[in-house]
């Protein structure tokens, strides 16, 4: 799931895994990438709590609490940002995007994916009473341009319903992929 999840982005240095819930994508990509020092947040208390048990054979890798529109981590604190699937549970998610480069070093990259608006995972959603605000495809290039971070890959999967994306923090080129900007569909 790492390397679909990462779309084999470079994950290295200081990582922030946003929205994590009980820590298991952190500690895949703690074994994945043994040398980062990942930091993972989750607004939930027992998820963070949760997490940290399954964490703490990670010495490099700590659970935080932490609203993804609030983080509580000093501007270009991070070399990646990484958010699995959970933006979309962000009523405000532009404002956590905004927060997200606003912890990113330049140079550094927002990395993830997430559930795009369709009427599946709106009745998933409404079903399981889950707070959400789902996401129009064509929304993520705006926020991310407004957010000073520039889109990379925006690859649409599994049928249109999910989008993959790195968007980049232009500055020190040290962790910027190749600057083409793609659109295709792929699992």
């Amino acid at each position: 799931m790492v390397p679909w999840a990462t779309q084999g982005f470079p994950v290295t240095g200081d990582v922030l895994e946003i929205g994590g819930g009980s820590g298991a994508m952190a500690e895949a990509i703690a074994r994945a990438h043994p040398g980062v020092r990942l930091t993972m947040t989750d607004a939930d208390p027992v998820m963070v709590e949760a997490a940290q048990d399954r964490l703490a054979g990670h010495p490099l890798v700590q659970a935080r609490q932490a609203d993804a529109t609030r983080l509580p981590f000093e501007d270009e604190s991070f070399d990646t940002i990484l958010s699995f699937l959970m933006l979309h549970h962000v009523i405000e998610w532009e404002h956590a995007v905004t927060e997200a480069a606003r912890v990113l070093r330049p140079g550094g990259a927002f990395v993830g994916y997430d559930l795009l608006a369709s009427p599946m995972a709106s009745l998933v959603h409404r079903a399981d009473r889950s707070p959400h605000r789902l996401i129009e495809p064509e929304a993520f290039g705006p926020v991310f341009d407004q957010a000073g971070l520039a889109p990379l890959a925006l690859r649409l999967s599994f049928g249109g319903r999910v989008i993959r994306f790195i968007a980049h923090k232009p500055g020190n080129a040290q962790n910027a992929p190749g600057s083409d900007i793609t659109s295709r569909s792929s699992r």
